[in-house]
């Protein structure tokens, strides 16, 4: 099929690569040029100088962008990518955003008889790099059946969650298990070393039964060890948990630790974090002690 994929960010720039190495026909479009170009020389493919022109004569247009504002700078106006799309385009928008913007995007879609799915990701940026992340859909069966099989070029699990921001909000919910997760996991992992456990050997024993979690399997060990120079940004959570205060406070959904573990954020990044890995909590409370 003819893609765009616009956004070539950590996530974006793997998941247009497999678009590519997956027999499609792929024209990206990034703000900083130059990425671009490079993702064209590396892949194969083509790029193109505005949103618009990247989703002229394409089946199916992809964007991973950083928040609400950023897709709509790049779906609206006379460059944007709506702009370059015929009716029966589908819309594929892989920002986590809000699911309000998911709606507003898929009625001014609507307008023009494209199709909209809003479909957030989680795997994180190696899960981008290795074409295996889960992928939570909103929008419509009809489009979902056909975007389905070209997304799953670096998705290993894609599901249609429901109507237009069913995928965000289902997006939301993982990010609030994860913050408390690492937050339980960062007070274990402390409450160990305090109490003079080999905590590593502690780790292996726990991980086995039911406080086993992805966050244990993948982020244990860096965590006692310090090291909080990759991953998933402390950045990019607030931006994430900020969305899902704001629809609980919309939909009067109660999140406590959610909004505890927000503040722990704001902490890091006051202390210079704001690029350090998600897990990087642990480090509140070693300097508590």
């Amino acid at each position: 099929m003819k893609v765009a994929f616009i956004g070539l960010g950590v996530m974006g720039y793997p998941m247009a690569g497999y678009l590519q190495k997956a027999g499609h026909e792929v024209t990206v479009y990034n703000r900083t040029a130059a990425k671009a170009e490079k993702w064209a020389a590396e892949y194969g493919g083509s790029h193109a100088p505005s949103p618009r022109e990247a989703a002229e004569g394409a089946e199916i247009v992809c964007a991973c962008v950083g928040n609400d504002n950023d897709v709509r700078g790049i779906f609206h106006g006379e460059d944007g990518a709506l702009a370059g799309m015929a009716a029966g385009t589908i819309f594929v928008d892989h920002t986590t955003a809000s699911a309000d913007l998911a709606r507003e995007i898929y009625a001014a879609a609507e307008e023009k008889c494209v199709s909209c799915l809003d479909a957030p990701v989680s795997g994180g940026q190696a899960g981008a790099e290795n074409g295996v992340l889960t992928i939570m859909v909103g929008g419509d069966p009809e489009p979902f059946a056909k975007a389905e099989p070209v997304i799953a070029a670096y998705g290993r699990a894609v599901t249609l969650m429901g109507e237009a921001g069913a995928g965000q909000l289902t997006k939301m919910m993982n990010q609030i298990t994860i913050a408390g997760l690492l937050q339980g996991l960062a007070e274990a992992l402390n409450f160990g070393n305090i109490a003079g456990l080999d905590t590593k050997k502690a780790v292996e024993v726990i991980s086995k039964g039911a406080a086993q979690s992805w966050q244990m399997e993948n982020r244990a060990i860096t965590m006692l060890d310090d090291k909080f120079d990759f991953g998933f940004a402390v950045d990019w959570m607030r931006k994430d948990l900020g969305i899902c205060l704001d629809e609980a406070r919309n939909n009067g959904a109660s999140l406590p630790v959610t909004a505890l573990v927000d503040q722990f954020y704001a902490d890091l990044q006051a202390r210079g974090g704001g690029r350090w890995d998600t897990s990087s909590l642990i480090r509140l409370l070693k300097n508590d002690t």
